[in-house]
């Protein structure tokens, strides 16, 4: 096993919940190991810190698992899933969830969501991806899917020196899963969709549009297969419409809309370019949904990703009628709380409106985010009412 020794001082952000140990945090690696197997964490002075596991090729050497001197074993890795899910279905979720939260559940680097009957999973850790065929058994044993579906498609697992790849893990199914949420039917995409198929970290922000729509006209901008546009609907919007740049997810808003006996408009195009031509076309409408992807991934990208966000909201807030409202979100984790609220008031600021903030929310119950973890409270939604 290997014995990681940190620097002076360096132990006190992992024993107050940080879960990972960089590799400029380390004094010395002493013993002999497996790549992605379990290493003994120590501070400076030899004193226990916890374990995790360990890979040299991130800068993420280790990952840390337990704070316990306990064995990582069959038992331990069943007991921490059984936990996450046990958390999850007490809050009354299950159709659809996430159902583990990666570092946020103390299982670093592996995500599982539930659409349905089946889960949909990412191993993003190299210590998750030795063991995958344990943690599958264990899910099986536990949620009981008829299929698992991996979606470790994603280029975060370059820098854990592991390919992307996407596949059916467990089980025959077909990948275009139904599920019901907020009372709706959707059709999830589980191998061609965003991330594991669908943004459930939204659902109850969702939801939450039932205080703002009714009657109203609604544009949903980055609308994916259309959650915000089918609440909308449901909760008494005159009319909406859904834009997105992709055709396959204007498609699939359709033909969740018609499996609801709803009416949609839809439009494939750039937001950026459409916000401003329906400005200058002085369209506007009761409520404007702003829900784009991370336009800053990396921390030396916060700037331009920080300018993107304005420009958006700005066009946003100059399309909403007096009295209505624009639900504006970011889940980047880079782009702050603090700097998601400059962002909104220098946005207020120069589209020249008059607003007040209604409301700031979060992610779902299930994306709950651990202590000491700032990396895992990453989405931000803030609703703007525009006044006279």
């Amino acid at each position: 096993m290997y014995t990681v020794i940190l620097k002076k001082n360096e132990e006190k952000k992992i024993l107050g919940g940080y879960p990972w140990v960089f590799a400029n945090e380390v004094y010395k690696v002493e013993g002999k190991g497996e790549q992605g197997s379990v290493a003994l964490v120590r501070s400076n002075d030899g004193r226990f810190v916890g374990k995790g596991t360990i890979n040299h090729h991130s800068k993420i050497l280790v990952r840390m698992l337990t704070l316990k001197d306990e064995e990582i074993d069959r038992d331990f890795y069943y007991k921490r899933i059984k936990a996450a899910v046990d958390y999850r279905r007490e809050l009354g979720y299950g159709d659809n969830y996430r159902a583990i939260f990666g570092e946020s559940d103390y299982l670093p680097g592996l995500i599982v969501d539930k659409y349905g009957e089946y889960l949909s999973v990412q191993f993003l850790s190299l210590g998750m991806e030795v063991i995958k065929d344990l943690i599958c058994d264990i899910l099986e044993e536990v949620l009981k899917p008829s299929g698992i579906y991996e979606r470790s498609d994603v280029s975060v697992r370059n820098k854990e020196g592991l390919e992307e790849k996407k596949g059916v893990l467990r089980g025959k199914f077909d990948t275009r899963v139904q599920i019901e949420e907020n009372g709706l039917k959707l059709i999830v995409d589980v191998e061609n969709g965003q991330k594991t198929g669908y943004f459930l970290d939204q659902k109850e922000n969702r939801d939450d549009l039932k205080y703002y729509v009714k009657g109203k006209s609604v544009l949903d901008c980055f609308c994916n297969e259309g959650g915000f546009s089918l609440c909308a609907l449901k909760y008494g919007a005159r009319e909406v419409t859904a834009v997105d740049i992709s055709q396959k997810a204007i498609d699939l808003v359709r033909e969740n809309a018609l499996l609801n006996g709803f009416e949609i408009n839809t439009v494939t195009a750039d937001a950026f370019e459409l916000l401003r031509s329906y400005r200058k076309e002085n369209k506007k409408f009761g409520v404007v949904v702003l829900d784009p992807p991370a336009f800053t991934k990396t921390a030396d990208t916060v700037k331009a990703g920080y300018r993107g966000y304005k420009d958006i909201n700005i066009s946003g807030l100059k399309l909403v009628e007096k009295g209505g409202y624009l639900i504006t979100c970011s889940c980047s984790q880079h782009l702050t709380l603090n700097l998601f609220l400059q962002m909104i008031r220098e946005s207020v600021i120069e589209s020249g409106v008059k607003a007040k903030l209604v409301e700031i929310r979060s992610q779902g119950k299930d994306h709950a985010s651990a202590i000491g973890y700032d990396e895992g409270l990453y989405l931000k939604v803030a609703v703007i009412k525009v006044v006279e």
